[in-house]
């Protein structure tokens, strides 16, 4: 008799949570069923062994390179509401951690980054918008964890190689300074420092670095090590005790869930420190879910980190919009809230750096995975995912073949978890539009009356949240103003007295750096201009191209007309050029065609289609030499194009077929001071 009681109170609890997912989405959301109504497999999710690894943290990558650019020229309050489903807790993203690069100069995968010491005697730590980044970020979140990374480093610590361990005290001094400048200038505590992102690692460089932060009393600042694979890093751990003392995590890119036997045996923290740059769709969001989840059971992380934090970067450069969202749009204020965010939302919302993992966590027998975390006082948060191989492929590594179907999944919850009288469910369906939900509360577990058991009904490309914690929440705003290009008509004369940013707004930096700059021995029309500031090529991450180069505008753009007033700096040697038509950026920049209309200091000009200057469309002789301004047109419709200098036509009906569309820019002939002014760019739609 008891027993049927019990089993009526059950199908009562179920009708109840029928019609509440009912309600909520007609039979789209799954039910959720008390134990003992259906079969399947059982799981138990039990402290009484102790537990499992001390969780980290989820966050994201600003940089590496640039793809925060277009992030800090939007307009209020877009920007805020960008940066809140990103940082601000229990609205978004709310991520634990920010890893942003160290500006070195160089091409970084999607421009270039600006350092703190542009040349040996040069320290300035209010370039870029990293800083600017971390402060708002912090703003929201304080116990945010910051990262800092190297991806290139400024020519002058090579001493003429491309190389930055020539003098391992002078880099380190570098990366410390930044650390430094970090606190003194913005208040902001750097949690972890990097060695040299995907490149080679130098075991005696790891130990100066550990001794200049600890003489510098930094001996908080923790090392991780070394941004690429998990060898040779791990062995060379094992190897040398020293080494092994001075790195607090070892860090791997994109380890395909897995880890090896070394890593392991350092007994060190594990982190995914670079993953997901994936195509921010539902698939990439399918990818960010299975690897959160199996990251931790199958290779022992703790902290997973996307690449990269937000598409703010134009997006035909390589990899656009593999961002946990988009916003690349400053100039309408349009951004898009993507599922990766609330795929993150499901771990980060319910879990902090501090929690622990429960030794009680795996695959499910039908595909999919599941982790549990406490935080020792009496809190639980279950995350269960069942995203299938079609719907979970990150870009890189090859994902073997798996199989997901729908299954029911008991789990039983012993130990201290035992008594837990209910839990919040937090539900995400990836897929097709009528099915689709994003990060959905549904009705509340009640666990009283089944003996701390209950049963999930799940199909594939889902996410399950189930948590003590009650503070979860949806963020939202009004929806941002609608999409729109890139204006049709641009200007800009750099008239601005005091910049907040270093860089001008949309002018995206592919190799050089363009800032403004104020000129205090002209008082006239040219007070206030863009200057190319670096004289000498960076320690590369990448293949920068041999001259400097800015894009700006639509990628769409064909027939325009781009007006310019040029300064080169450089007596003979110097040149600089205006472009239109630009159809390559990035880690691509070097072999970019377009049309580039030159001009030189030793009296010549030159049109060429491409950057690199092999393809000569015409040259001559033009009335120019260095320290004296120029105003270079540049006009290219249909296959014909034409420029002038000052007004008066140089070469006009150049044919010029390929490539169709592309971006303006400007830039210089090597790694040479200039200036820009009085930009101006029409396009014909």
């Amino acid at each position: 008799m008891a027993e049927h009681l019990l089993q009526a109170s059950r199908q009562r609890q179920v009708k109840a949570m029928t019609a509440a997912a009912g309600s909520a989405g007609q039979a789209a959301v799954p039910l959720l069923l008390c134990a003992l109504l259906a079969p399947g497999s059982a799981y138990v999710l039990d402290d009484s062994d102790g537990l499992g690894r001390e969780f980290d943290g989820i966050g994201a990558v600003s940089g590496g390179g640039a793809t925060s650019r277009l992030l800090v020229n939007y307009p209020e309050p877009y920007r805020s509401q960008i940066l809140d489903y990103l940082f601000k807790p229990n609205f978004g993203a709310s991520l634990h951690i920010l890893k942003v690069e160290i500006g070195g100069d160089g091409q970084t995968t999607d421009g270039t980054e600006p350092s703190h010491m542009h040349y040996a005697l040069d320290e300035n730590y209010f370039r870029g918008y990293e800083w600017w980044l971390m402060k708002e970020a912090k703003k929201r979140n304080p116990n945010i964890t910051l990262m800092g990374l190297p991806w290139s480093f400024p020519g002058w610590l090579g001493k003429g190689f491309n190389w930055p361990y020539v003098n391992l005290q002078l880099t380190a001094y570098y990366v410390v300074s930044w650390i430094v400048g970090a606190k003194h200038y913005h208040d902001l505590d750097i949690d972890y420092i990097g060695i040299w992102n995907e490149r080679a690692f130098d075991i005696n460089y790891i130990k100066v670095l550990r001794r200049m932060l600890n003489y510098q009393g930094l001996q908080q600042v923790k090392i991780i090590a070394s941004d690429n694979l998990w060898e040779p890093i791990s062995a060379s751990m094992l190897l040398d005790s020293e080494l092994l003392r001075v790195i607090d995590v070892i860090g791997a890119h994109y380890p395909g869930t897995r880890t090896v036997k070394d890593a392991r045996l350092t007994e060190k923290k594990l982190w995914s420190s670079e993953d997901f740059s994936t195509l921010n769709s539902d698939v990439g969001a399918g990818c960010w879910g299975r690897i959160l989840n199996q990251n931790y059971i199958n290779g022992y992380m703790t902290a997973t980190i996307a690449w990269n934090l937000v598409a703010s970067y134009y997006e035909q450069l390589p990899y656009g919009r593999c961002g946990l969202m988009t916003a690349q749009e400053p100039w309408s204020g349009h951004y898009v809230v993507e599922a990766p965010i609330w795929i993150s939302a499901h771990t980060t919302q319910f879990t902090q750096p501090g929690w622990y993992y429960l030794k009680t966590v795996g695959h499910l027998e039908k595909g999919g995975s599941y982790v549990a975390l406490t935080d020792g006082l009496g809190n639980l948060t279950i995350i269960v995912e069942t995203m299938s191989h079609k719907h979970s492929m990150c870009i890189r590594p090859l994902l073997p073949y798996f199989n997901v179907s729908r299954q029911f999944a008991t789990f039983i919850l012993k130990g201290s978890f035992s008594e837990i009288p209910e839990l919040q469910v937090w539900y995400t369906k990836l897929g097709k539009p009528s099915e689709r939900f994003l990060f959905k509360q549904l009705d509340s577990l009640w666990l009283l009356d089944s003996g701390g058991s209950f049963t999930l009904e799940l199909q594939e490309d889902e996410l399950f949240t189930l948590t003590t914690l009650t503070t979860g929440s949806k963020g939202s705003y009004l929806l941002p103003p609608k999409s729109q290009p890139f204006p049709c008509v641009y200007k800009d004369d750099f008239n601005v007295d005091y910049p907040f940013f270093s860089e001008a707004p949309n002018f995206a930096d592919q190799t050089g750096v363009f800032e403004y700059f104020m000129n205090i021995e002209d008082p006239g029309e040219h007070r206030f201009t863009l200057r190319q500031v670096l004289n000498q090529r960076p320690i590369t991450w990448a293949a920068d191209a041999f001259g400097t180069i800015s894009i700006i505008g639509d990628y769409k753009w064909s027939n325009l007309t781009i007006k310019c007033d040029v300064y080169p700096e450089t007596p003979e040697k110097g040149g600089v050029f205006i472009a239109g038509r630009v159809n390559k950026g990035g880690i691509l920049i070097r072999s970019a065609r377009g049309v580039f209309f030159w001009i030189f200091a030793n009296g010549t000009y030159r049109v060429t289609g491409d950057l690199a200057g092999w393809i000569i469309y015409t040259s001559g002789h033009a009335d120019v030499t260095a320290k004296k301004w120029y105003t270079l047109t540049l006009t290219i419709n249909g296959g014909f194009s034409s420029g002038t200098l000052n007004g008066k036509p140089l070469w006009k009906n150049v044919s010029v077929n390929f490539p169709k569309n592309g971006w303006a820019a400007i830039g210089t002939h090597s790694f040479e001071f200039a200036q820009f002014d009085n930009f101006r760019v029409e396009a014909i739609h």
